[in-house]
């Protein structure tokens, strides 16, 4: 299956866009997500390993199944003061 990865702040940077497409096999997770994300950007291992992902605007655990119609973010942690 094909999905659309968003992408913001820290995330976006590393990435150099704000989108990313991905092919990702049928029944696929967030976990699975995560694995092709370092494949694709080994550099990003220790970034993708703190960010949270959401699907369809609500916080994903790792064994949550994906579909091709869900909008996927990854978000960066934030500090601030």
């Amino acid at each position: 299956m094909n999905i659309e990865l968003l992408l913001f702040a820290s995330a976006k940077d590393l990435f150099g866009e704000s989108q990313i497409p991905l092919k990702l096999p049928t029944g696929a997770t967030i976990a699975d997500l995560k694995s092709a994300l370092i494949k694709r950007q080994p550099e990003a291992a220790s970034l993708i390993g703190r960010c949270a992902f959401s699907v369809d605007q609500q916080y994903a655990t790792d064994d949550m199944e994906l579909n091709p119609n869900h909008e996927i973010a990854m978000i960066p942690p934030v500090s601030g003061g």
